[in-house]
């Protein structure tokens, strides 16, 4: 009896657990449970004062007004300290040749990033290190610097600004960069008008990429940073004709831009 009641159990066990492995609503997990069941909605979970507090820094309006500040010094350290005036007057004695030129290439991305000019810069280039080793540490210092604002840009300021991108021409500037943002750049930096650093953290709000901004700026800085430098290696001898070719260089883009500026005034008031 005792055999067949046990039997009969193991049998009646097994049964019911094929039964419940067979049956679809055995498998009910545990959110479907809680849904099932009224007022047994998911809890609700309290951040603690730290996870709060990451939490708030790391919102896009707290990225935006870090990157405002880090602006705001900046430009009030250059406005304060002119490191401009050192580049091109103070130069270290102890350094010299391509060692010079890799920290004041550094020095040109860092000041750029702080609305340094960089006219400037590059006639300072110019008068150091000569035209050919002027030419690439004042192009290196460009990219240098469009890199550091882009980054920042990206970083800091792209999720809050992005939300404001409203309006007919910032949507349209902001569609010209995204889908095409090699040629966009490229057109900016080879007609002046549009300030360096202004170019940089427009393109670093759209969906431009890293690399077609920054092989665009290296090829669209090239022509006019290489007038200044030249301006600046032969500004001893400014009645010389590479001055003067260097001055035309400077000029001419200028005055094509005013008038292309001019002739597109109506349309842009248009918009």
């Amino acid at each position: 009896m005792l055999d067949a009641t046990t039997r009969s159990g193991g049998t009646a066990t097994a049964a019911s657990q094929a039964a419940i492995k067979a049956s679809p609503q055995a498998t009910t997990t545990v959110p479907e449970l809680a849904a099932a069941v009224p007022g047994a909605g998911a809890v609700p979970v309290r951040l603690g004062l730290t996870a709060r507090c990451v939490r708030a820094l790391l919102s896009p309006w707290s990225r935006f007004s870090l990157l405002v500040a880090l602006l705001v010094g900046a430009a009030s350290a250059v406005l304060l300290f002119e490191p401009q005036r050192l580049l091109a007057h103070g130069w270290p004695p102890q350094l010299g040749g391509v060692a010079a030129a890799l920290v004041f290439a550094v020095a040109y991305g860092l000041v750029t990033v702080a609305f340094v000019p960089r006219p400037l810069l590059s006639l300072a280039a110019g008068a150091l290190f000569g035209s050919q080793l002027g030419i690439a540490t004042a192009v290196a210092g460009s990219v240098l610097g469009a890199g550091i604002a882009f980054g920042l840009g990206r970083v800091l300021g792209q999720d809050a600004l992005r939300p404001l991108l409203r309006g007919r021409v910032l949507t349209t500037v902001d569609g010209q960069f995204s889908r095409h943002g090699f040629r966009s750049i490229l057109a900016v930096r080879l007609f002046p008008g549009v300030p360096f650093w202004a170019a940089n953290y427009c393109a670093a709000v759209s969906r431009m990429g890293w690399l077609p901004f920054l092989l665009a700026t290296a090829l669209g800085t090239l022509p006019n940073t290489a007038a200044y430098v030249v301006a600046g290696a032969r500004a001893s001898t400014p009645t010389s004709p590479v001055f003067l070719i260097a001055m035309a260089c400077i000029a001419v883009p200028g005055l094509a831009a005013a008038v292309v500026a001019w002739r597109k005034r109506h349309h842009l008031r248009g918009r």
